[in-house]
């Protein structure tokens, strides 16, 4: 099972932690876990909300990208209706190289409705702008010239005059619904889905994987291996007390500034089993009990609701050092 980083991430003016001191801390984040091994750190795009400060991932990841060696830089997700395509494409080209070969791709059609106000985007055409920008960003990553013509966008022979390092650079499209889990997997796309957002129960996880893995089996693809990731809220410590001391009240901040309709605070995702809080051993086992359900790489999301950095620090130390070996142990018993 590989572990990796997940930051959306929340700002809160009323808090003492200022936007740029938020960046400096992901910086912190991204040297730590790339000192530590986790896999790839995911940063959200968001617009015109406090519930997400970073509105293009890519000036951030490669801010990072010169201050780590071996960690992956990704978006999570990069809203395709809301860029052209060329854009896209020439960003993370870009990344890539900054990164020596580092960047992977998450992408997605959005969902807050504010967004796409502000944009000026309808909502009805998102699905086909994301279509059709995916369709391109890869053609145009593999280094095609490209023309093309439709409702939204006209090329003319464009190419990057960027080259990615990567021939292929991974791409990880983000869904919310079992339906999309087999459709991305029938498509033979990688998927990351966050469960707090689209189930109901821990056991519902299980779910969304059969039905992606099922999408691929009909599509003839009988090998899943790094083909799905997983985003869960965390926060390791010493006991499960502990734990809730320091995580409940960040993180019912975090869902204050939520827009989705579905909102759970701490008490409600502790009952529905939604996220990997608590003692080394109880995040021990719930990774244990993932693997178990087909899942080869959780995205943790550790700094929430201005949480102190100290014990994000701590957390991270904790899953990767502790954590997961134990949970490895478990696993092959």
């Amino acid at each position: 099972m590989k572990l990796s980083i997940f930051s959306v991430p929340d700002h809160h003016p009323a808090a003492p932690r200022t936007l740029p001191e938020l960046y400096a801390d992901m910086l912190r984040q991204a040297e730590l876990a790339d000192e530590l091994g986790y896999d790839t750190y995911f940063v959200a795009e968001h617009h015109f909300h406090e519930y997400g400060g970073v509105p293009n991932p890519a000036v951030l990841l490669s801010s990072m990208a010169q201050r780590t060696k071996r960690l992956r830089l990704a978006p999570a997700i990069a809203v395709l209706p809301f860029r052209n395509p060329l854009n896209v494409a020439e960003d993370y080209a870009m990344l890539d190289m900054l990164s020596g070969g580092r960047a992977t791709l998450g992408v997605g059609s959005g969902y807050l409705k504010h967004e796409f106000a502000g944009f000026g985007i309808a909502g009805e055409t998102k699905r086909a702008l994301f279509d059709e920008n995916l369709a391109l960003i890869e053609r145009l990553l593999r280094g095609e010239r490209v023309t093309y013509k439709s409702e939204f966008i006209d090329l003319d022979a464009v190419r990057l005059n960027v080259a990615p390092v990567q021939p292929d650079m991974p791409i990880y499209v983000g869904i919310l619904r079992k339906e999309a889990a087999y459709h991305i997997g029938r498509q033979g796309r990688r998927m990351l889905f966050v469960p707090y957002a689209s189930v109901d129960s821990f056991a519902e996880i299980g779910d969304m994987m059969a039905a992606f893995r099922q999408g691929r089996e009909d599509a003839g693809l009988l090998e899943h291996r790094d083909s799905a990731a997983i985003t869960l809220h965390c926060c390791v410590g010493s006991t499960d007390d502990e734990v809730a001391r320091i995580a409940a009240a960040p993180f019912d901040l975090y869902v204050a500034t939520r827009l989705y309709a579905k909102s759970a605070v701490y008490a409600d995702v502790m009952r529905s089993g939604l996220a990997l809080f608590g003692s080394v051993a109880t995040v021990a086992d719930k990774l244990a009990q993932l693997a178990g359900m087909g899942i080869d790489h959780v995205v943790t999301l550790q700094d929430f609701g201005a949480m102190p950095a100290a014990e994000v620090h701590r957390s991270m130390r904790l899953l990767i050092q502790e954590a997961l070996p134990r949970a490895r142990l478990a696993e092959a018993a």
